[in-house]
């Protein structure tokens, strides 16, 4: 276990806090978690690499600095409401971090809320208009959005007068199954 200790510090200090994170609380919270807790027994030598890392089939967890990169954009707040969405190491770092967190999966009907922030660690096409729905008033959405070889990592923020978005960095997790693009044939 020693070994792991010293690759989740490693993993602070080398992927996340050199990827412009500034947030003393995820930096403290990431060298806390287990990350490899997560993982299948014979999948842990891969928690602390900069890959997204399959926890399940076909979900995976975000590289460490694009989580910490999606978290920090998110601004978490102790007591702020938390839905995490196939995101089980985002979900667990903002419960560190004093935040009530509800877990579900992507391929789950997601209701409740409002919630304060909803987070996904698979890439998605576009951001689904049910997990904008979710948001309350100045609630944030992280995911990736892809549509091709590299996505983008966005932020949308829940206004009185909308939803904004912002693109944030890119990233290239795998897309979640039912969340492809659907193209189609135009003339």
């Amino acid at each position: 276990m020693a070994d792991l200790a010293a690759a989740r510090l490693n993993m602070v200090e080398s992927q996340v806090r050199t990827a412009d994170v500034t947030d003393v609380r995820i930096h403290d919270a990431m060298r806390d978690i287990a990350r490899e807790g997560l993982l299948p027994p014979d999948k842990t030598h891969l928690a602390y690499a900069d890959i997204e890392a399959e926890y399940s089939p076909r979900r995976w967890l975000l590289k460490p600095r694009d989580v910490a990169k999606l978290l920090q954009a998110l601004r978490p707040m102790p007591g702020e409401r938390v839905l995490a969405i196939s995101a089980p190491y985002a979900g667990a770092v903002m419960a560190h971090m004093g935040l009530t967190v509800t877990e579900v999966d992507a391929g789950e009907s997601v209701s409740g809320g409002p919630y304060d922030i909803v987070v996904c660690e698979g890439a998605v096409a576009r951001a689904p208009a049910d997990w904008k729905a979710l948001l309350a008033f100045g609630g944030r959405l992280g995911l990736v959005e892809r549509d091709g070889p590299v996505g983008k990592a966005c932020l949308y923020i829940r206004a009185d007068d909308g939803t904004g978005r912002r693109d944030l960095f890119d990233a290239t997790p795998p897309v979640l199954p039912g969340f492809a693009a659907q193209h189609g044939f135009a003339f």
